[in-house]
């Protein structure tokens, strides 16, 4: 077996192992000082290890924790189909609160509550922490320092990004329809990873607050005043 073949499969079974994103610098942990590689050497095999799944129902996909094998995500309708429990569905005012987050990060609470026209529900912000999709990373400078949230690496690693820039850009979202439909899909992942997804969270449509938040804002409001603003968001992970 040739060292470059013997070194693709040591970090194929890694990833498979390890039920989550593994970065560069875990990979090449995994050699002691005998049979140390290059970063050059470990980038080269997981370029062919991609390439071997070219074609298949599987990929290597880099996103912002490391590198992932996951299924493809056309393949997620039956596989996801191994858990009895299926994912929560996010009420309308959740996912508003989500994509502000995310386009406009980091904004307050109080600067959500202005743009949607209606206040932000506790559990809202409550559910994107404990997904750990959210996090505070700082207060405004105003009275009362209201704190500002900002997405995580949780949160790109859960819809497959590596990054902030490869979020579609405003004008590829057409309505918050398309929001709904990624954050309805099982995480198109390893096993682990599209267990955990399926955690015991309540549907946030069932509490009678958000539902009347629901009716409120017009499906146009986010995309709309995002593209006002003119700004593009920092990368806060």
């Amino acid at each position: 077996m040739s060292s470059e073949l013997k070194l693709k499969q040591i970090i194929e079974a890694a990833l498979l192992a390890a039920g989550r994103p593994l970065t560069l610098d875990e990979l090449l942990a995994l050699f002691d000082v005998t049979e140390q590689q290059d970063r050059k050497a470990v980038r080269q095999a997981l370029e062919a290890l991609s390439a071997d799944y070219e074609g298949r129902s599987i990929e290597l996909r880099e996103v912002a924790s490391g590198f992932r094998i996951q299924v493809r995500s056309e393949f997620a309708p039956w596989v996801s189909r191994l858990w009895a429990e299926r994912p929560p569905r996010y009420s309308r005012a959740l996912m508003e609160t989500l994509a502000l987050i995310a386009y406009r990060q980091p904004i307050t609470r109080g600067e959500i509550e202005e743009i949607r026209g209606v206040s932000v529900s506790s559990n809202i912000i409550k559910t994107l922490m404990e997904r750990e999709w959210v996090r505070v990373v700082g207060q405004r400078d105003v009275p009362g320092r209201p704190s500002l949230y900002a997405t995580t690496k949780a949160f790109l690693d859960y819809f497959g990004l590596k990054s902030l820039s490869e979020l579609p850009t405003l004008a590829e979202i057409r309505d918050l329809d398309s929001i709904n439909r990624e954050l309805d899909l099982e995480l198109p992942g390893i096993p682990a990873a599209a267990g955990d997804a399926t955690g015991a969270m309540a549907d946030e449509a069932t509490d009678p607050t958000q539902a009347d938040e629901d009716e409120a804002p017009p499906e146009a409001l986010l995309a709309e005043d995002a593209c006002n603003s003119g700004e593009e968001s920092p990368d806060h992970v």
